[in-house]
């Protein structure tokens, strides 16, 4: 298995997709059924092989992914070769809370009020594994997927 099974809830979102998946391999309802009754083996594999692939196709099109906490964020942008990251950091102590949703203006107060300091940071890396792998661990980490890559981009014009 390339990934991870799809848990029980995911499988069912997807139960149309599994449906589908099922009659391009030759597998009725009926069958199903009766792999399921008696050949929890073969059930197992047909569902990691499908989880594969929905895990492939999922990666394939992620470009940006952001991954917040209390004090830091961080936001990936997946090239063909690397990914880059823009991060922001509170140093210090501040009730401000980066996965909330604030205005500039309020978290400027709460800093100022604080004397804590925002940290704007960047890393590129050559990836290690396959691109989707880096992807994967990433979700699988916490980060969401960004499909306009807003925060990346805004973080990107800060570094001007």
């Amino acid at each position: 298995m390339k990934y991870r099974r799809l848990r029980n809830e995911e499988l069912q979102e997807l139960e149309k997709e599994f449906v589908n998946f099922l009659a391009a391999n030759q597998v009725t309802a009926d069958d199903w059924e009766k792999i399921k009754g008696e050949d929890n083996d073969k059930a197992d594999r047909l569902i990691e092989i499908f989880s594969d692939m929905v895990f492939d196709k999922v990666l394939e099109d992620v470009e940006y992914l952001e991954h917040k906490t209390p004090h830091d964020l961080k936001a990936f942008r997946f090239g063909e070769e690397q990914a880059e990251m823009n991060g922001l950091k509170i140093e210090g102590e501040s009730s401000v809370d980066l996965t909330q949703q604030q205005s500039p203006q309020q978290m400027q107060e709460q800093l100022k009020l604080t004397g804590a300091k925002l940290k704007l940071y960047t890393a590129e890396k050559k990836y290690a594994e396959s691109r989707k792998m880096e992807i994967f661990h990433l979700m699988e980490g916490g980060a969401l997927i960004s499909r306009d890559g807003a925060l990346f981009n805004s973080l990107e014009s800060l570094k001007a």
